[in-house]
């Protein structure tokens, strides 16, 4: 069951992170309401994910486990900077604190925490790719490997990676990362499914970069552990 509830919200958590980046086209009441509600969700998550805190000083850290840790607190840090400037500009959920002022300081963090973590809880998804596909074949009763089906994802990713690049390049993210722009240009007339499908392209982008780096740095670690049987690689232990 607790597998199954970690999926629930890692797939709610993804569906509300879309929804934000949208928060021109959703309504700033419904983008802060989300908002908050996806702050509950990451703290849940960690909750439910207790023991990577608790093994944090514990065992060799290989430099995959040394990217994940940074990636984490560093997504840490941005949910708390897009929670801190949300409260500072609230005008719906936190309207009643008595908070004046730095409303410029709150909107530019606001625009760079909500940007850098797209990006790095896109990367997050990707290097933890493997534990979410064994969740969802075990959700979906699938038992054995298919070469025809691997070659049809591959083919997808690919193509889902093209699709992320353009619309990366149009949408100038890169500005909103670096902060050459103090705000984000939206188009008005873009239907909103056309919205969602460009970002879910760039989430499957840096989703796809994540899960490579990964699998590269383990290949390569020094430290990888024992090859497991196709049995063990297919669905790990945890997941059964």
């Amino acid at each position: 069951m607790k597998p199954k509830i970690k999926l629930l919200i890692d797939l709610a958590m993804t569906i509300l992170l879309l929804c934000q980046m949208a928060y021109m086209l959703i309504g700033e009441a419904a983008h802060e309401w989300m908002g908050t509600g996806m702050f509950l969700l990451f703290l849940a998550h960690h909750a439910l994910n207790y023991r990577w805190h608790k093994n944090l000083v514990k065992g060799k850290y290989t430099p995959l486990r040394v990217l994940q840790t940074v990636i984490n607190v560093l997504i840490f840090l941005s949910m708390i900077g897009l929670m801190i400037s949300g409260i500072i500009m609230s005008r719906t959920v936190f309207v009643f604190l008595p908070i004046s002022g730095g409303m410029s300081f709150a909107r530019l963090l606001h625009m760079i925490a909500a940007y850098w973590g797209f990006i790095l809880m896109s990367v997050h998804l990707g290097l933890h790719w493997n534990m979410i596909m064994g969740r969802m074949r075990k959700a979906c009763g699938i038992k054995a490997p298919s070469p025809a089906r691997t070659w049809i994802l591959r083919i997808l990713a690919l193509l889902i990676c093209c699709f992320g690049i353009f619309a990366f390049v149009k949408n100038n993210i890169s500005d909103y990362l670096f902060l050459r722009t103090q705000f984000v240009f939206f188009d008005m007339s873009q239907p909103l499914w056309q919205f969602f499908a460009e970002y879910l392209g760039m989430l499957g982008l840096w989703v796809c970069l994540g899960y490579c780096v990964g699998r590269l740095m383990q290949k390569f670690s020094p430290h990888k552990n024992k090859t497991a049987s196709p049995k063990d690689y297919f669905i790990s232990k945890k997941d059964r």
